[in-house]
């Protein structure tokens, strides 16, 4: 018999519960759901804090949550609870969490933008996984707008072109608009002088003319689809592009108390209607797509898909080449040598491989010296001169889907020092990160140096070579030892922090 699974996820909105477990066929089935609203959001965007008020709200919704995950025979522990970006915006978030689990015993988690991502990327995924629907194929973006941000993945042929976490929200723009009186004309200008700023940089990454698919998510939308769109499975929705600006139009004209007594939805819901699906449309009209796909599915549905994926080899495969071809797309946006930085990826991974028994870090470092071998000269866009420390700047302050904030870190110092002869035990701001990311920044940054000297010249040499441990030493056997000068010199330079590391010589043959 299956067990039954939680998630409660804290939005800018409302505390929602989700209980669900998985059939002996892998499906998943809802078992229990609940939604209290909650105005987090407002108390962040209007003092910076959440009220006392809203935190002994928060306090008897937890209570509450806990008798109904009793009748199924969970307990708090057992309990994954996920708050997103207003609640992570909140100074006294960190008090707050402290509270929340001596009071009621749930320990609540941080996600950021990008995990809500991946997340959400998954949940699609299982929705439409039945459905003829190629937007694993064809360009498409993803669309969810929340309270705080607007959530963005683009797919270019299928595969991650770029995502992003956009601080453009409902809660959001209501409270910059609140004190002033214009009308739904000034509204949209707002609204669309805020998604136009973003325009640009969506668009470097991919064509928005191109895009077939448009899959927007969330609970404004699935209203929206449920009073113009057509049924394609029983959690999936189509809407007529006309339609649903029609449908936008429409709503602009009620009030709120309209909204509410027209699609009995709770008030808290019905304050945010308005700018919700005004986001929506005005995205869409960015793009050619004739349509809205509306898949009624949360990042709830997600992170119980989630915990069952380490078990799913084909979902991880295609996690993987998803969080690459991310990668390669923000390579791509800083006109990266793509060459030479899938030369270098496929050199380090190989001897990442021969040295797994000593190398000792978890499975999920491999992928981050994949990302790091892909994005290590990624500064040489800004100056080739000191590439190392802009390439640092760049990863840091970019979004690569699938990986979090602290992957993202760990890439963006493997980076700083895959070249020069400083070392990160010199540095105070790499002393200060907890034991085992400094160990594995050190051993895949001195992996990554061995593998960009392989190819120091950019040209791909050695496509196909052999490695040996021979007591102190790790013997690189090339089918082409011709002229080698030039990266055995290269080796010489960069070899130190690799026999530091592991304790073996590289000898070039």
């Amino acid at each position: 018999m299956a067990t039954p699974e939680s998630v409660i996820e804290i939005g800018s909105t409302g505390v929602r519960l989700l209980v669900a477990e998985y059939s002996n066929d892998g499906k998943q089935n809802i078992l229990d759901r609940s939604d209290r609203p909650l105005a987090i959001g407002k108390d962040v965007f209007t003092s910076t804090v959440i009220s006392q008020e809203t935190q002994n709200q928060l306090i008897q919704i937890f209570l509450r949550y806990r008798e109904q995950l009793a009748s199924w025979g969970i307990s708090p522990g057992e309990c994954t609870c996920i708050a997103s970006s207003a609640f992570r915006d909140a100074k006294n978030c960190d008090p707050i969490m402290d509270r929340v689990l001596v009071q009621t015993g749930f320990k609540i988690r941080i996600v950021d933008g990008i995990e809500e991502n991946k997340l959400m990327y998954l949940a699609v995924s299982e929705c439409i996984k039945d459905q003829p629907v190629g937007f694993k194929k064809d360009d498409t973006v993803i669309l969810v707008v929340g309270g705080s941000t607007t959530e963005i993945m683009m797919m270019s042929d299928g595969k991650m072109a770029g995502v992003h976490s956009l601080r453009i929200g409902t809660v959001r723009i209501d409270q910059q608009m609140r004190n002033q009186t214009g009308s739904y004309n000034d509204l949209q200008r707002y609204v669309q002088e805020s998604i136009n700023n973003t325009k640009g940089s969506l668009e470097s990454e991919l064509n928005l003319n191109r895009v077939k698919h448009f899959i927007a998510v969330g609970p404004d939308i699935t209203l929206s689809a449920l009073h113009k769109g057509r049924p394609i499975s029983t959690f999936l929705w189509e809407i007529d592009k006309k339609d649903f600006s029609d449908f936008v139009d429409e709503i602009q004209e009620y009030s709120v108390d309209e909204c509410v007594a027209r699609f009995k939805i709770p008030y808290s819901e019905a304050e945010n209607l308005h700018v919700s699906l005004l986001i929506y449309n005005l995205f869409l009209n960015f793009t050619k797509a004739e349509k809205l796909l509306v898949p009624e599915t949360n990042i709830r549905n997600g992170l119980i898909l989630s915990q069952h994926s380490v078990e799913n080899d084909e979902l991880q495969r295609e996690f993987k080449m998803q969080i690459t071809a991310s990668a390669r797309g923000l390579l791509r946006k800083y006109h990266g040598d793509e060459k030479h930085a899938e030369c270098v990826r496929i050199i380090a991974t190989k001897i990442y491989d021969a040295l797994k028994d000593e190398v000792v870090l978890e499975e999920h470092a491999r992928l981050l010296l994949e990302i790091a071998a892909i994005l290590h000269d990624i500064g040489s866009f800004i100056r080739y001169q000191n590439h190392n420390i802009h390439s640092n700047y760049i990863i840091r302050n970019s979004e690569i889907f699938g990986l979090s904030k602290k992957d993202i870190t760990i890439v963006s110092e493997i980076a700083k020092y895959h070249k020069g002869n400083s070392i990160p035990q010199d540095e105070d701001s790499f002393l200060m990160l907890p034991r085992s990311d400094r160990m594995t920044i050190l051993k895949l940054t001195a992996i990554l140096r061995i593998a960009d000297a392989m190819d120091r010249g950019h040209i791909q040499k050695f496509s196909d070579f052999s490695i040996k441990i021979q007591q102190d030493s790790m013997i690189i056997h090339t089918k082409n030892s011709e002229n080698t000068v030039l990266e055995k010199i290269a080796l010489n330079e960069k070899a130190g922090m690799f026999e530091s590391v592991f304790g073996y010589k590289v000898i070039l043959l």
